[in-house]
């Protein structure tokens, strides 16, 4: 077997070190999405959506979407009930939100304004509370608009606890259910969708959550 390479051909190259880097960050959705639909037939699973929507409600920057996502392709039948999880877990964090606000704001205020979120956008949500409440949360609780700053800030304006967790749980549950529910419904179709272009899903729904902070700040 002649194994001589022609002087015309050229060796292949490697990616260099940028390429490579950029192969990488592309590619990590799609390597999340591969591990999570892995634990949709788990117990661990579950424990995971919740806990990933408790702390995005009240200081953790990843909405937990795409995990919610990932387990309902894996599992469709169970989408109902990951999607009551996921709702359980976020409203339940709203509350820790807003108890931070109420009782703790006075300890923890220098690490969230700078870390968490800007002065300018928590004076913004005091305008909205001022305005109308129920609405100003429902609409944070529904939409890509950081939910978590409309948490803490309930509780440091002392808005009504009732007025915060009736909102709260229609807003989440509205957002989480209807993903749930497309997935229930569609399963298949939904699937195959999702697997090929999870990966531009899970950008879009970064970008959309950058847009809700910028929507918060500049919005009045």
């Amino acid at each position: 077997m002649n194994t001589e390479v022609s002087p015309n051909e050229t060796p292949s190259k490697k990616p260099g070190l940028l390429r490579r880097l950029y192969n990488w960050t592309i590619g990590c959705p799609r390597r999340l999405y591969n591990w999570t639909i892995s634990w949709a037939d788990r117990p661990g699973g579950a424990w995971a959506l919740f806990f990933l929507a408790l702390l995005e409600s009240s200081f953790f920057p990843i909405p937990p979407d795409v995990l919610l996502l990932a387990l309902c392709v894996g599992a469709p039948k169970k989408s109902f009930r990951f999607a009551l999880i996921c709702s359980a877990g976020s409203v339940v964090g709203g509350m820790v939100g807003y108890w931070i606000g109420m009782s703790a704001w006075h300890v923890v205020q220098g690490w969230f304004i700078p870390y968490v979120f800007s002065q300018e956008v928590f004076e913004v949500v005091k305008g909205y509370y001022q305005g109308n409440a129920f609405l100003a949360i429902l609409v944070a609780a529904f939409t890509p608009i950081p939910y978590k700053v409309f948490t803490v800030a309930a509780g440091v304006f002392d808005v009504n606890f009732l007025t915060f967790l009736t909102a709260s749980t229609i807003g989440r549950s509205a957002r989480f259910f209807l993903v749930g529910g497309v997935i229930y419904f569609f399963g298949a179709k939904v699937k195959t969708l999702v697997e090929k272009y999870f990966d531009v899903f899970a950008w879009i729904l970064l970008v959309l959550g950058i847009a809700g902070f910028v929507t918060v700040k500049f919005l009045r």
